[in-house]
């Protein structure tokens, strides 16, 4: 009797281990991807649809040939430019922070909406607890100070009650969705002017309540909307994402299984 209590109370043991184990906490800060100094991957070395791999989590990047000379991409990119300065186009690649990625690590993700959402998918489903997020320097200066194309937010003077907002969408294996979360990037709707804000630091979002996920996408809307839609640039920036795997309910299940038997064993070796 106490032999075999003790062999199911090791496989019980080893059970919640292995379930301990699995749940790890996994934290992708894109610095297993290799750069050079200053520069970024934007996918435009091969056309089409693609993924980048960082840390076992897979990134959408599309990227097109218009012709003529005409290229663009859109999902994600990844980048350690540290500009904070330059406005415009030219600079899309670069967050509104000195230091570059969170902490001051090097790489960072960028993200750009273009037809499609941009989208992270995993190896396999899990909770997605958090991440940081931050404005690229092209979005900030174009809210900030205007452009051809954007208009500075708050207006002439400042009353103006503009915003741009991020929306991460969960997303299950089967495709259903799991809920959302709005995060303001930028403000300016506070009857006290001196409480508008552009976000300049990476920031941590709650993403638990999303649930287990396969996938996260993501969408940008704002206030400046025009004949063509958005004004305001689409790009966001993306660090730091903390992945929780979800246990099997199998496992889940097998390791309840086993504890209780060891208990009953117990229980039946103490009054035998």
């Amino acid at each position: 009797m106490r032999n075999r209590f003790v062999s199911v109370a090791l496989v019980a043991g080893v059970a919640s281990t292995f379930i301990l184990s699995a749940s790890a906490t996994t934290m992708v800060d894109f610095e297993d991807l290799i750069l050079g100094p200053n520069s970024h991957w934007d996918g435009m070395d091969a056309i089409g649809e693609k993924t980048f791999v960082s840390q076992g989590i897979f990134f959408r990047n599309i990227s097109y040939d218009w012709g003529g000379g005409f290229t663009s991409w859109e999902g994600f990119a990844y980048s350690n430019i540290n500009d904070t300065t330059s406005p415009g186009y030219t600079n899309q690649f670069a967050v509104w922070t000195p230091g570059t990625g969170y902490g001051g690590a090097g790489n960072y993700a960028v993200a750009y909406r273009g037809s499609e959402r941009p989208r992270l998918t995993l190896p396999d489903p899990a909770i997605i607890a958090s991440l940081r997020v931050n404005n690229t320097t092209y979005a900030a200066l174009s809210m900030r100070d205007g452009d051809f194309f954007s208009k500075k937010f708050g207006g002439a003077d400042g009353n103006d009650s503009d915003w741009f907002k991020l929306t991460i969408h969960g997303v299950a294996a089967d495709d259903t969705p799991t809920g959302s979360i709005d995060f303001y990037l930028a403000d300016y709707r506070f009857t006290d002017n001196s409480e508008d804000y552009i976000i300049g630091d990476w920031t941590l979002v709650d993403t638990s309540s999303l649930g287990v996920v396969k996938h996260l996408e993501f969408d940008l809307s704002s206030s400046d909307v025009g004949s063509w839609g958005m004004n305001t640039p689409a790009y966001f920036a993306l660090d730091n994402i903390e992945v929780i795997p979800e246990p099997s309910v199998a496992l889940i299940l097998l390791a309840g299984a086993l504890t209780l038997r060891a208990v009953r064993c117990r229980r039946a070796q103490a009054f035998a």
